[in-house]
This record gives structure tokens, C-alpha cells and sequence, in this order.
């Protein structure tokens, strides 16, 4: 009987000090899926567009916010009225331009893109050889900025479009290769954001290529080679399967464009912070000495992705403006051709 007793005492002691464990367990589980979350939830802002700037104060949970003016322009009344946030958001949202209300508000990425600009046009004044009668500039910055205005002239423009329409689309390109250059280089400093990680951003930085590329290509074969080309050069009983194609075509390019740039900005951010979150996900100052290391290199690599994302997007757009006007050329080669076989064939009747 006292064995008996013994055994049972151990077998409840021993389940109650199982759900003590289980308990503790299921704790530690949920407050390392909150900290997740906290981690996540800390990406996701500093990505992301808004309409307030923080300054974070170091080795402190203190930030110092300024609100950024907020501009809607109702269509009708009461259509930029605010409303609670459902979504488990903080504050009010706003509606949008399907509602009626077009929001033209001040955001930190515009902050971003004018400061972009303005550190920009400095740089064209300090670096730039306004002295004419002294050909070889001066100094690092200006040599620098020379290479790069030459290697986007001639590697760039020249070889793409052509040496003789190529120096006409130089300045367009030169102002994305730079401006591109100086937003992606902004977002790498501390307290600053990267604006082309904001998708609206680079579809408005695609949709000016759009319309340079159009606009080359009317300018080559004019309007009518122009929607000639859409045709794709086929019989007309085919042309409702092609000029779909062809238009679909016209779109693709300034998407590829969009997606490229937007997703390589955001994804290296997103991998430093996600590097820098595992010491808090996981709860151990030894996770640093890993961690840390990883996101330096990441860093690093993400100076480098700033140079080349923008030499990207320079180089494709210069490839599609040299493809439209490509097309003038393969218009007047054509009627040039036609015009030779009419005058052969009017020799040899004559």
C-alpha cells in the first residue's frame, strides 16, 4: 500500500510538473511569436510610406515624429471625410480616389525624392566644368562625375540608340541615371528612406521612359509608321490577333521596369532589418555576433545593387528608345526599298 501511494505521488507530481513545463513552453512560444510579430510589424513600417517622419533617438525607444502636411482635394462633399482603421491599424484612414477623394499629401518618400533633387542640382553646380576654357576638370568629384556623364553618353545612349539620334535622349537619360542613383543612395543613410522602394515611385519613373519611347518612335516614322508598326508587318486579316500582341508588347516594358527596380530596393532592406530583428526574435546577445556581420556585408552589397539598379534602368530605357527608333529606320528602309523595285521595274518597261 505505501509503494502504491509512493507511485502515485510521483505520477502526480511528475504530470504537474510536466504542465508547469508545457505552460512555461507555450509562454515562451507566444512571447517569441509576439516579438516576431513586433519585428515584422518594425519592417513593414520603416519600409513603407507615411505620412509622418520619425527621428529615432539611439539606444532609446524615444522617436521624434513630424507630421507631414496632408492635402485632399474632395470630388464631391464629404468624400475626404476620415474613418477608423479596421484592419488593426493605429489612428484614421482616409478614403481614396475611388471614393471621390484625390490625396495629394506630403509623404516621407516625396521628402525623399525632393531631397534627392536637390542634392542633385547641388551636385551639377559644384562638379560640373562651368570654366570652358579648361577642358580637364578638376578635383575627385568632378572627374567622377565626368566618367559617369561619359560612360552614360557612350556606352549607354550612343550604343543603344545610335550615334546619330543617341546624343538627343543624353539628357533624359542622365537625369534617371542620377536621380535613380541619389534616392537609392539616400535610403542607406540613417534616418532616411529609400523612395524607390515605393512602387509608385519607380511606376512613375517607368511611365516618363514610356512616354519617351513612344514619342521617339512617332518622332522616327511618324504617326503613321508608328501605328503601322503595330500591325507587326502581317497580312490585315491577322491584325486582330497582332495589335493586341503589339499593345500588350508596349505595356510589358515599362512594367518590367517598375517591378525590377522597386523589388531589388525593397528586398535588400528588408533582408538588413530581417538580419537585425533575429537578436530580438530570438532572444540571445550571442545571435549579434552572427547577425551583425551578415548585415554589414549586406549593407555593403546593397551599395553596390544602388549603382547597378540604376545603371540598369538607364540601360534598358536606353535600349527601348533605340528599339522605337529602330523602327523609323526599318520604315524608311522599306519605303526606300519599294521605291528602287518601282523605278527597276519602270526602266525595264521603259
Amino acid at each position: 500500500m505505501r509503494k502504491a501511494m509512493v507511485l502515485f505521488a510521483c505520477l502526480f507530481a511528475g504530470a504537474v510538473w510536466a504542465s508547469d513545463q508545457a505552460n512555461e513552453h507555450g509562454s515562451a512560444n507566444e512571447a517569441q511569436d509576439a516579438e516576431g510579430e513586433d519585428v515584422a510589424g518594425y519592417i513593414l513600417h520603416h519600409v513603407a510610406d507615411s505620412n509622418e517622419y520619425e527621428f529615432e533617438v539611439p539606444l532609446s525607444h524615444n522617436h521624434i515624429p513630424i507630421h507631414l502636411p496632408r492635402i485632399l482635394i474632395p470630388f464631391h462633399e464629404g468624400a475626404c471625410t476620415p474613418m477608423v482603421d479596421t484592419h488593426g491599424g493605429h489612428g484614421e484612414v482616409y478614403p481614396g480616389l475611388g471614393q471621390g477623394c484625390l490625396d495629394l499629401s506630403i509623404t516621407k518618400h516625396t521628402v525623399m525624392m525632393w531631397l534627392a533633387a536637390l542634392l542633385l542640382i547641388g551636385a551639377l553646380l559644384i562638379w560640373s566644368n562651368r570654366d570652358k576654357t579648361k577642358l580637364v576638370p578638376r578635383g575627385a568629384g568632378a572627374n567622377l562625375f565626368e566618367m559617369l556623364v561619359l560612360f552614360v553618353r557612350d556606352e549607354l545612349a550612343i550604343k543603344n540608340i545610335g550615334k546619330e539620334e543617341g546624343p538627343r535622349y543624353v539628357p533624359y537619360l542622365l537625369t534617371a541615371f542620377f536621380f535613380i542613383l541619389f534616392m537609392n543612395l539616400l535610403g542607406l543613410f540613417p534616418w532616411m528612406a529609400t523612395a524607390t522602394g515605393n512602387i509608385a515611385v519607380t511606376c512613375g519613373l517607368a511611365l516618363c521612359t514610356f512616354f519617351v519611347t513612344q514619342a521617339a518612335g512617332i518622332r522616327a516614322a511618324g504617326i503613321g509608321g508608328y501605328l503601322k508598326h503595330l500591325t507587326g508587318g502581317v497580312a490585315p486579316w491577322l491584325w486582330p490577333i497582332m495589335i493586341p500582341v503589339e499593345v500588350l508588347g508596349l505595356f510589358t516594358k515599362p512594367f518590367a521596369l517598375t517591378i525590377r527596380l522597386f523589388a531589388n530596393m525593397l528586398a535588400g532592406h528588408i533582408v538588413i532589418f530581417f538580419l537585425l530583428g533575429l537578436i530580438f526574435m530570438l532572444r540571445n546577445p550571442a545571435v549579434a555576433l552572427v547577425s551583425v556581420p551578415f548585415a554589414f556585408g549586406i549593407y555593403l552589397l546593397e551599395l553596390f545593387v544602388a549603382f547597378v539598379q540604376a545603371y540598369v534602368f538607364t540601360m534598358l530605357s536606353a535600349l527601348f528608345i533605340g528599339m522605337s527608333v529602330a523602327m523609323g529606320h526599318h520604315h524608311d528602309d522599306h519605303h526606300e526599298a519599294g521605291a528602287s523595285h518601282d523605278h527597276g521595274k519602270a526602266h525595264h518597261l521603259g
